[in-house]
């Protein structure tokens, strides 16, 4: 049986970890690759680098961010605003955790980054990809990146 994403946006980050804790509760079908724990570690991970850092990428790659920050970023970041995430981008392999982690774990992972970041005072850390974001502009990408990994995984009641 395949099962199809579902569509999703969240008005807080409360409801994503809302929505992260029921999945938790009644169970999920997958329409990605990834578990609960992962997504939920994955999005934990980047909500936490905009308060805490962004981990060093390789050389080549910082160059290539770097490049196109400068000259594509804000349209990217004006595009993942008003339209989302896409599916299948490449993201840093440290932020991806491997399959079988404790849920409820990352759940409370999840839920304890959302209070740290919406809890931080003054300017967050630049994007590596999209530069300096205002504070809306970094609480809608983290919106719009909850949506999308959550929106893999379909509750079964």
């Amino acid at each position: 049986m395949t099962v199809a994403r579902r569509p999703l946006s969240f008005a807080s980050l409360d409801d994503a970890v809302r929505d992260a804790e029921h999945l938790l509760a009644v169970g999920y079908d997958r329409a990605g690759n990834w578990d609960l724990a992962q997504c939920c570690d994955h999005l934990a991970a980047w909500l936490t680098y905009p308060v805490a850092g962004f981990p060093k990428a390789p050389l080549p790659i910082r160059a290539m961010l770097a490049v196109v920050r400068k000259t594509m970023g804000r349209r990217m970041l004006a595009r993942v605003l008003r339209d989302g995430m896409p599916a299948g981008g490449p993201t840093m392999p440290q932020s991806v955790s491997a399959p079988g982690g404790d849920p409820a774990a990352a759940v409370e992972r999840l839920r304890e980054a959302a209070k740290r970041f919406e809890g931080h005072a003054g300017e967050y850390l630049p994007s590596p990809l999209f530069g300096k974001l205002t504070r809306d502009e970094a609480r809608t990408v983290q919106l719009r990146h909850c949506a999308h990994h959550l929106s893999f995984l379909v509750p079964k009641s």
